[in-house]
């Protein structure tokens, strides 16, 4: 029995000339309810109130003000649950709609809750149907069309695989739109692949009618396979492609999970919540955090970015100016100033991050082992 997160995006719902959206969604879901049956677990991440709002209006593209898009999600939201459970009904499956924000996953409690919700209703038989709560949203909209959202609750319930169905076959070196030199990307193994994907797509964006692009989609991937996830990427535009992966096929672009993953805690810490400020460190520091598991003491604290009360989240920056760890301040960063000053008579240096609630979030890359892909690699 395997633990399954689908993400569906907005660009496969809207349907085609051939194919409605009611066709899309029934399809998709006749795949689903029989894996279901044959005693899989499912969790359905689904963007498309926007969209489906937008259609009921009659709009011919995405509202621009982050007002407008929290009126159209209302209005589509019931619309889009409306239709899925219809779809999973007609197979004798249960639904149940989770809606969530970022700010419910940035607390440990809350992301617990998520979590134990989740997993009593894949208890019960239910398949969850989750979506941002586009209607209360002061992101903007902006989980990323859901790859993150999915990659986190694939996270919070230990998923053993990813889906994540676009409307590309699967990852290429550019554009295959725009691009006839394009050529396609098969795996990314982790760290290496991933690593070089992420350096060369900043700055990529997504469609008119989505939030995503390549860009949400390797961020996914990465807080996904950071927690021992296996993640697909591959053509949602025929259902068909997502039966055959519930039944053993593979994605076009398949990235493979870290052989250490993090735990759940550490996964929290490193994806769910939000900074609040940068701490740069020396480098003493960070071979201390490196590689003896230490705390951060506040002598190793050459410079605060941001401000921030104690207790919220930061990113530890190395001298090089990259991210090497996460954690929970237990200082304000007035606080921190403030310390800097009277510990530089008295010698004493207080704990700025307890090892307990940090995670070092740089992986080192394996040169012995790198995959073989065009170092040279440029993504639309």
């Amino acid at each position: 029995m395997s633990l399954w997160v689908i993400k569906i995006g907005t660009s496969l719902l809207r349907g085609t000339k051939e194919r409605s959206t009611i066709d899309m969604i029934n399809s998709y879901s006749k795949y689903i309810a029989s894996s279901i049956q044959k005693g899989e677990k499912v969790v359905l991440v689904t963007s498309g109130a926007v969209g489906l709002g937008s259609h009921k209006l009659g709009l011919r593209q995405r509202p621009g003000d982050v007002v407008s898009l929290q009126a159209t999600a209302a209005i589509g939201q019931g619309y889009l649950m409306s239709l899925y459970e219809a779809a999973m009904g007609r197979h004798k499956a249960m639904v149940a709609q989770i809606l969530l924000t970022r700010s419910d996953l940035e607390s440990k409690q809350g992301y617990c809750n998520a979590s134990n919700t989740l997993r009593k209703l894949l208890e019960w038989g239910v398949m969850p149907v989750v979506n941002e709560n586009d209607t209360v949203s002061q992101e903007e909209l902006r989980f990323g069309d859901n790859d993150t959202l999915s990659a986190l609750v694939a996270s919070a319930i230990n998923a053993d695989q990813l889906i994540l169905l676009t409307d590309i076959d699967r990852l290429y070196s550019s554009d295959p739109r725009k691009d006839a030199n394009a050529y396609p990307i098969t795996e990314v193994h982790y760290p290496d692949g991933l690593t070089t994907l992420e350096a060369q797509t900043k700055g990529a964006k997504g469609g008119s009618w989505g939030t995503g692009g390549i860009t949400t989609k390797l961020a996914a991937a990465r807080i996904a396979t950071d927690s021992g996830i296996t993640v697909h990427l591959t053509d949602g535009r025929d259902p068909k492609a997502l039966d055959e992966m519930l039944n053993g096929s593979r994605g076009g672009t398949v990235f493979y999970p870290s052989p250490k993953p993090f735990p759940s805690r550490k996964s929290w810490l490193a994806h769910a919540l939000k900074p609040q400020g940068d701490l740069h460190i020396d480098e003493g520091a960070c071979k201390a955090l490196q590689n003896k598991g230490a705390s951060l003491l506040l002598v190793g604290v050459k410079k605060i970015v941001g401000e921030f009360t104690a207790n919220q989240p930061v990113r530890l920056l190395s001298p090089d100016g990259s991210e090497l760890a996460r954690g929970l301040c237990s200082l304000s960063s007035a606080k921190i100033l403030q310390e800097k000053i009277t510990t530089t008579s008295s010698g004493r240096s207080p704990i700025v991050i307890h090892r307990d609630f940090m995670v070092i979030t740089r992986r080192e890359v394996d040169n012995s082992n790198r995959e073989t892909q065009d170092p040279s690699l440029k993504i639309s």
